[in-house]
């Protein structure tokens, strides 16, 4: 079993999966910071791409993703750190980047060594459901890499059902139209529209992410979903952070996050 189903199987609610971008603060920083995030008890972590136009990060995302390029980070280079990174932890890793970096490199040849690095699933904001399933959801199966795809408070239900009958893992449920980005609290029509999609009963579990920074937005996210996605926040933290220890340790502070 995949280790992204291994974990919701195994744990229902309060779930964290941590973003970091993949080259930052350091060119050589994507190993520690992995092994950090699964020392202190993440229970996911998404591995950004970096990219030179990153459409749905907000300023701080968007600048780890510019100094990670300026560093010398690239696709290439990002799989090579990752050769051994199933010697480090065994929580489930996603990949998450842009469309354009991942042509480039070829959507085989990312899938291929993906699997040969342990990674469990993708995540492309910009690849379109019809040309994923038309195009690329036979290589992801091949490789059972798990495409997980979003939905926002704009998606009408018969898309949302279409996606959660097209998805495996999870369904990432973005609480807000605009970039990512810290938010100190859920104003009353995000969380109806958290109620609305745990009122479809979907057949998979829904992580909310864009906007979880401190601990009222991630128990929102819990109430609604089975946990949470951190991006911005964590970024933040490494910003203001000597090293990655201190760095998610603020994190899980900042959320008053205990892990269950």
């Amino acid at each position: 079993m995949n280790r992204i189903n291994q974990l919701f199987k195994q744990k229902k609610d309060s779930i964290l999966s941590v973003y970091f971008t993949a080259g930052f603060p350091e060119l050589d920083s994507t190993l520690d910071v992995i092994a950090e995030l699964s020392r202190q008890g993440i229970d996911m972590i998404e591995i950004g791409i970096p990219f030179s136009d990153p459409m749905a990060d907000g300023p701080l995302i968007q600048h780890s993703s510019q100094q990670a390029l300026n560093n010398g980070m690239s696709l290439k280079l990002l799989f090579q750190q990752l050769e051994k990174v199933r010697e480090i932890t065994d929580v489930p890793l996603i990949l998450m980047g842009y469309i354009n970096p991942v042509m480039q490199f070829g959507f085989e040849a990312f899938c291929r060594q993906a699997k040969a690095c342990g990674i469990d699933g993708f995540i492309i904001p910009d690849l379109p459901l019809a040309e994923y399933l038309k195009e690329f959801e036979p290589l992801a199966k091949k490789y059972e890499l798990e495409n997980i795809l979003l939905i926002s408070p704009e998606t009408p239900e018969e898309r949302i059902r279409m996606i959660d009958a097209h998805s495996r893992g999870f369904i990432y449920m973005v609480s807000s139209a605009s970039t990512t980005g810290p938010q100190q609290s859920f104003d009353e029509a995000k969380e109806q529209y958290f109620g609305r999609v745990r009122a479809m009963k979907l057949k998979n579990p829904c992580l909310i992410g864009f906007g979880i920074s401190n601990r009222a937005t991630f128990d929102s996210a819990c109430r609604y979903a089975a946990g949470a996605i951190v991006g911005s926040a964590f970024i933040r933290c490494q910003q203001a952070c000597s090293d990655t220890e201190e760095a998610v340790s603020r994190l899980l502070e900042i959320l008053d996050y205990k892990q269950k």
